[in-house]
């Protein structure tokens, strides 16, 4: 994630800001620029201007702005939004707005990645939309489990409630469970049905991955009845990414995003595992060779980051921060990913399922 700068005064703005806190002026992300842009509230209605999506003006949740070329009511991402759950139950908005905050932050990734992006409404076949929905109340109804069905993911909103997220992550044995992890999980299905089913990229696949024809269902009750194999560790990147090669993509796909963005970050704030000679403010905030580097680069630099990263939380008496182990298959996978994201030829590889 890129810093920002107020076009006002210069100061530096974060993703989330609404405010710059040194000039007082209004801020809002521009997904079409990937840039913060100062706009007039007063505006708000009027085309032809940077305006806030109805999401900011009404609810207070959302800080993307509207173009001045759109006379749409809602920003690009409020708009992916089909579902959203009962706001006038108490809690909802709260977790509601969670889970709109994390969906922003998939968004700019996929738009730095230039990855292809159209809502439901332009494309009703190939689209992406997005359900939040809560539970029923009486407890009769099935839960609202998380999911990805052609071109629609799904989360329980209940997922946005850090304890009820954590007592699941427990209970299911998982080192790692956000609600970031859990968009760029299944986003990854979406851009497998996009970008490898029925293309030239479905043999590499094949021969990473394993074959996806294999029964889904029955796959998936073996992994929660039997468990991973023994030496998983060796061949996937987490132990669910060994149910199903679909798994073992969406799994890898997402932490491709996981390392790219924190890359991204971890280069605006100046850190770095190896010094760097000093550069001007503006370059420094505004670039990243990393952002478009060759998948060599990205994992050269990830690797001793991610030790750092661990070693920075042990300091403060936390576990891993980076709870993985990446194997050669695994970086493998990763790096046929990078492939396709940047239309490379994919490297030959070799079989490791």
């Amino acid at each position: 994630m890129q810093l920002f700068r107020c076009e006002n005064c210069g100061q530096r703005l974060y993703f989330d800001n609404t405010r710059c806190v040194h000039c007082g002026a209004h801020q809002g992300f521009d997904p079409d620029t990937l840039s913060m842009k100062v706009y007039d509230p007063a505006a708000a209605a009027s085309v032809g201007h940077y305006r806030a999506c109805t999401n900011a003006r009404q609810v207070g949740i959302c800080n993307w702005l509207i173009p001045p070329s759109s006379d749409a009511s809602y920003c690009l991402s409020c708009r992916l939004s089909m579902v959203i759950p009962d706001l006038g139950v108490p809690g909802h908005i709260e977790l509601w707005a969670s889970l709109e905050e994390e969906k922003r932050r998939l968004l700019y990734s996929l738009l730095s990645l230039k990855l292809p992006l159209v809502s439901r409404q332009q494309d009703p076949v190939n689209g992406l939309g997005f359900r939040f929905m809560a539970d029923a109340p009486d407890g009769d109804s099935e839960r609202v489990l998380i999911g990805h069905q052609d071109g629609i993911i799904t989360l329980n909103i209940a997922e946005a409630d850090p304890v009820v997220r954590e007592a699941t992550r427990r209970q299911m044995a998982e080192p790692y469970r956000t609600i970031l992890g859990h968009f760029r999980h299944e986003a990854g299905h979406y851009y497998w049905q996009l970008l490898v089913k029925d293309s030239d990229h479905i043999e590499p696949f094949r021969r990473r991955f394993g074959d996806e024809r294999q029964d889904y269902a029955q796959a998936l009750e073996r992994q929660y009845q039997i468990g991973p194999m023994a030496d998983w560790q060796q061949y996937y990147v987490s132990a669910y990414a060994s149910a199903h090669p679909w798994e073992d993509w969406a799994e890898t796909w997402a932490h491709y995003l996981h390392m790219v963005d924190t890359l991204d970050t971890a280069y605006q704030f100046g850190l770095s595992t190896a010094p760097r000679p000093a550069q001007s403010v503006e370059v420094q905030l505004n670039s990243n060779p990393y952002r478009d580097a060759g998948f060599d680069t990205l994992i050269a630099q990830w690797l001793p980051l991610t030790a750092a990263l661990n070693s920075l939380n042990h300091s403060m008496g936390y576990d891993d921060v980076y709870p993985f182990s990446l194997s050669a298959a695994v970086i493998d996978k990763l790096a046929m990913v990078h492939g396709i994201i940047h239309g490379l030829p994919i490297r030959q590889g070799v079989q490791t399922n």
